[in-house]
């Protein structure tokens, strides 16, 4: 196979160490290889640097190996060409494995132009992506203190859950100061109900009847104080995302013209996926990348069932929250074709198939600069009506039966 690139390095990455493989030379004859060791300092990391350019490299290629690539890359960067890649796209063969192996298996994949680039946005959509993506941790630390209070109720024979759609709402809030504070009796805590919740102070007397200890309070007392340094918490990281978001303010709101994309899903989205929709060939390869398509399953000619693949994450918990929400828009594509899919192959998979479309309209929004904007209904109600009727004007045929279809009277009530 003839090589490429005449001058490459490969780079095995670890914590305390990197292992650099330079090959140098022309395509059509062997190349020199040069390996030299570097500590993950930044000083080490520099070294690296000015011996990369002494040799002449303008391609670099390393695994990305946990968080540790981060502080290479980020000296490298502008300096070369770097190559981010899967470390399932860079097995070697069993029994060469060895940190010098590694790096020049790396160097001599990449020398011969067979290592696919992981996609890296720039840097002010890395730093979004750190800003999105602590903050969806922030709300599972809080929903985790949420299940924490829960238990320690049920733990106290505290029924609140029963009677209260929402515990943590403005009454429950105060009927939760109330119990750790030991202020009255379950009367009293009733007495905390707000507009609809009055007519239920009997069943809310009755589940607040339980054996509150001091143990409890104490627990539900520091629980409370981290939800809401967590709420703070969370306020301040939105902020910082509104100030990232500044410069991308017409992508972040064109997004938002998508049924189910919401403020939150739309930073994200541009977080994961940056603006720039260069970086992907096509929809199929977006969808592909963030493993909201069908995988491949197919053995002697057969296709077999096959699940989505894995891919982003993040991206892909945000874009199927963003299709359970925008399913419920009526006389939307999204909505009909939840529905239409819903009923043969179940609420999951019509879900998935939503999120990908959805995120196909991301995709196209951002590469051609325009708006989203939903079919006319009327149109596309004529079209599924005239396809379900020759599905079953078919289905007849086939059992033996020819029918003459005729349109109803606008009066006569419907089948």
């Amino acid at each position: 196979m003839k090589a490429i690139i005449e001058r490459c390095c490969g780079i095995d990455v670890h914590k305390k160490q990197v292992v650099a493989c330079v090959m140098k030379g022309k395509a059509d004859s062997e190349p020199t290889r040069q390996v030299e060791k570097f500590a993950t300092t930044t000083s080490g990391l520099k070294k690296l640097q000015r011996w990369l350019q002494q040799e002449g490299c303008t391609h670099v290629a390393m695994e990305s190996t946990g968080s540790y690539w981060k502080p290479v890359f980020n000296i490298l960067e502008e300096h070369f060409v770097v190559i981010l890649a899967n470390a399932r796209h860079l097995k070697n063969v069993p029994g060469r494995k060895t940190d010098v192996k590694d790096c020049e298996w790396i160097a001599e994949l990449l020398r011969h132009g067979l290592i696919p680039g992981s996609f890296i946005p720039p840097r002010n959509i890395r730093e979004l992506r750190d800003l999105t993506r602590y903050r969806r941790k922030l709300l599972n630390m809080y929903s985790s203190e949420k299940n924490r209070i829960q238990k320690v109720l049920e733990d106290a024979n505290i029924k609140l859950g029963n009677v209260l759609s929402d515990v943590f709402g403005a009454s429950g809030q105060d009927m939760l100061e109330a119990i750790v504070e030991g202020r009255g009796e379950a009367k009293d805590i009733a007495n905390f109900a707000r507009g609809r919740l009055k007519a239920k102070r009997e069943q809310i007397q009755e589940a607040a009847s339980g054996t509150v200890t001091d143990h409890h309070r104490f627990l539900i007392e520091h629980m409370l104080s981290h939800m809401r340094f967590l709420e703070e918490e969370i306020q301040k990281i939105d902020e910082k995302i509104k100030q990232h978001l500044e410069p991308l303010k017409e992508d972040y709101e064109r997004l938002q013209t998508i049924p189910g994309v919401g403020k939150t899903a739309a930073a994200s989205i541009i977080a994961e996926i940056g603006t720039d929709m260069s970086q992907f060939p096509s929809s199929a390869h977006l969808s592909s990348w963030a493993g909201i398509c069908p995988g491949n399953n197919e053995s002697a000619g057969k296709k077999k069932c096959s699940r989505i693949t894995s891919g982003n994450k993040w991206l892909k918990l945000t874009i199927v929250e963003s299709a359970w929400s925008g399913r419920k828009k009526k006389n939307s594509y999204l909505n009909i074709k939840y529905h239409r899919i819903a009923a043969r192959r179940g609420s999951k998979r019509a879900a998935v198939a939503v999120a990908h479309t959805i995120l196909i309209y991301c995709y196209y929004l951002m590469k051609y600069k325009c708006y989203y904007q939903d079919f006319n209904f009327s149109e596309l109600d004529a079209k599924i009506r005239e396809k379900r009727k020759n599905y079953h004007l078919r289905c007849l045929n086939r059992l033996g039966y020819k029918a003459d279809v005729t349109d109803a009277d606008a009066n006569s009530p419907p089948c």
